[in-house]
């Protein structure tokens, strides 16, 4: 079975830093584009970062300069690394991934359970 596992997520106060990790596991042999989508509560979940099998990288705004994204192709790992933290970044943060190639075929618009953020001010 092939799922998506955050971990990483914790309180800590404005300023500070927290690294994400995503973990595909399963019997995979490519991954395509991963992600980070963030969802704060009553708001929409609003897409945080991604990056590409090479290492092409995006950023919302909101967090550009502060976020980096990247990711270990070997060990099918996506980490986010949140510096210069705001109460604003408090969210739930999902990790997803747009097309796994495994065993049974390909599959689309995988998502992790998702990891709790909490910055106070």
């Amino acid at each position: 079975q092939v799922q998506l596992v955050e971990s990483g997520g914790g309180l800590v106060e404005a300023g500070g830093a927290l690294e994400l990790s995503c973990v595909a596991s399963g019997i995979i042999f490519t991954i395509g584009v991963m992600g980070w989508y963030r969802q704060a509560p009553g708001k929409q979940r609003e897409l945080v970062a991604t990056i590409t099998s090479g290492g092409s990288t995006m950023y919302a705004d909101s967090v550009k300069g502060r976020f980096t994204i990247s990711r270990d192709n070997g060990k099918k790992t996506a980490f986010l690394q949140m510096n210069s933290l705001k109460p604003e970044d408090t969210a739930v943060y999902y990790c997803t991934v747009d097309r796994l190639t495994t065993n049974r075929g390909p599959l689309f618009d995988i998502w992790g359970q998702g990891t709790q953020v909490t910055v106070s001010s």
